[in-house]
């Protein structure tokens, strides 16, 4: 089988730039004039084995060289470069939200923070599906427009490198998603997409911290990202709740939830836990989380980092399973199946792995998200079998393997590596999760227990706090065992469809 050689620090950068610029949409017609010769041929050397660069290509990548060597050393989790509007990185979020429980409305002030990487006249920010009321920059009101969930923002003259902005933006919506409202239970709580609650930057690469204000009906108890701040009564008889996140995350771990909840406090070493629920007493909550600690613990170990901080896990109304910094969301169906079934514990596990591979060591662009949602599931069946035995390991693996099976028998098994991640199909969510943990379960057995769980350490490690493509994957394990897995890459990231080999075959 042909081998591709992983990317050079220069070659990753480009390849790094062109992923996120086709993702993201800003190509503009120029830009990919100059671009689009770099990208086939960088995309071709390091995810289509056997197609060869071009010399146009090549040429274009030296045209480059100079601008990325300007650019790029400022560029990483920002937002990025286009014509118009400018490179920035953004540093804080300031946000203080008001929802209206009955209504399912709410308003919202947020100031973002940001310094300025490229020149550009205009800044551009996620929005969602909201009404944007104003935009103010030192009290003076900036000119602003909304296309396509997209928030456009012109400054007075056009922004320079290196310069600090500090936008005051209000806004108000009735989300449809991204904040779920359940009066009969006195609850809301955010799940994907923070752009619906927030005017922000979604895109995964983007790190910053939040300082988060969310007033609420005094009678409720409430969670959020980071330390939680005292509770201050206002004078309507609300409550103003607020939580410091002092970590920079990325955007689509941001998140609260408030509800009428029993709750219960219990310690793990260091690690403070919360458990919530509005149906659930608090002895089903400690049955229901009673290996949250050992969670905790055992991948604490295995990444070589251990969980800091206050870890809350919460069963709301409704939800497929919700990672955010700091805490869990989890749906009340879900808490009584772990009652009746303590080996149903995938999802809570899933959950909390996500507090290492996916919030601290995240992908760089959504079309790598399997090294969130893959590496997720495989930690949570390599917790069960920590906790239950081998046996109920290899019923995760024999769950993934026949998944795969009906997605090749369908058609629509894919690379791991997306070309874009536009609009996923439940297929396409599969090749990221089960597929994903199933390619790193055969990593396991390619290396060998210790090579493999020392290599997933030093991976976490180098990258906590970071944000990971494929390729640094790949690079953090063969430094670890010394070894070229160029072909095991090829043949289960990289490939795709009939060509690859049965399943029996690992």
């Amino acid at each position: 089988m042909r081998k591709h050689r992983l990317p050079s620090k220069r070659d990753a950068a480009l390849c790094k730039l062109q992923a996120d610029l086709l993702c993201r949409g800003f190509m503009d017609f120029g830009i990919a004039l100059t671009l689009g010769a770099t990208a086939l041929g960088l995309v071709a050397r390091f995810t289509l084995p056997g197609l060869q660069v071009g010399v146009i290509a090549r040429a274009t990548s030296l045209l480059l060289a100079t601008w990325l060597l300007v650019v790029l050393p400022a560029y990483a989790g920002s937002q990025l470069p286009s014509a118009e509007v400018a490179a920035i990185d953004v540093r804080s979020y300031s946000a203080r939200i008001e929802p209206d429980l009955a209504r399912g409305s709410l308003h919202g002030q947020v100031r973002i923070d940001l310094r300025v990487l490229t020149a550009a006249p205009e800044l551009e920010f996620d929005a969602g599906e909201l009404v944007i009321d104003a935009v103010r920059e030192d009290g003076v009101a900036l000119p602003f427009a909304m296309e396509g969930g997209r928030l456009r923002i012109t400054l007075p003259r056009a922004a320079r490198p290196g310069e600090r902005h500090a936008l005051d933006i209000g806004y108000h919506g009735t989300p449809r998603f991204g904040l779920q409202f359940q009066p009969q239970r006195g609850e809301l709580y955010t799940i994907f997409s923070t752009d619906q609650w927030l005017v922000c930057i979604n895109a995964p690469r983007e790190r910053a911290t939040l300082d988060l204000s969310v007033v609420l009906p005094a009678d409720v108890t409430a969670v959020g990202n980071g330390r939680a701040l005292p509770v201050r009564r206002l004078a309507d008889g609300r409550s103003l709740h607020r939580w410091r996140q002092s970590v920079p995350v990325p955007s689509y771990v941001y998140g609260f939830a408030a509800g009428r909840y029993t709750q219960v406090h219990e310690r793990a070493g260091p690690a403070r836990l919360r458990y919530l629920s509005v149906d659930l007493d608090a002895q089903q909550l400690r049955q229901v989380f009673a290996d949250t600690g050992d969670m905790l613990r055992f991948f604490g170990e295995r990444a070589g980092r251990p969980y800091r901080g206050d870890y809350t896990q919460a069963l709301v109304a409704r939800t497929v399973g919700q990672e955010l910094a700091g805490f869990s969301l989890m749906s009340e169906s879900y808490g009584l199946q772990v009652l009746e079934r303590p080996t149903a514990q995938g999802l809570i596990a899933h959950e909390a792995a996500h507090q290492w591979w996916g919030n601290m060591v995240t992908c760089e662009d959504w079309t790598h998200f399997w090294l969130n949602e893959g590496f997720a599931s495989f930690m949570a069946a390599a917790y069960l079998q920590h906790r239950f035995g081998d046996e109920e390991y290899r019923k995760q693996v024999e769950g993934w393997m026949q998944r795969l099976e009906r997605l090749r028998a369908a058609g629509t098994d894919r690379a791991l590596v997306f070309d874009n991640w536009d609009k996923p199909t439940a297929d396409d969510r599969a090749v990221v999760y089960q597929k994903g943990a199933y390619v790193i379960h055969l990593l396991r057995e390619e290396l060998g227990e210790d090579v493999f769980w020392r290599g997933i350490g030093e991976y976490t490690r180098a990258y906590y706090g970071r944000s990971v493509n494929t390729a640094d994957f790949q690079q953090a394990m063969q430094r670890v065992s010394d070894k070229d897995l160029s072909a095991f890459f090829d043949r289960w990231v990289y490939g795709h469809g009939d060509t690859r080999p049965p399943l029996d075959e690992p």
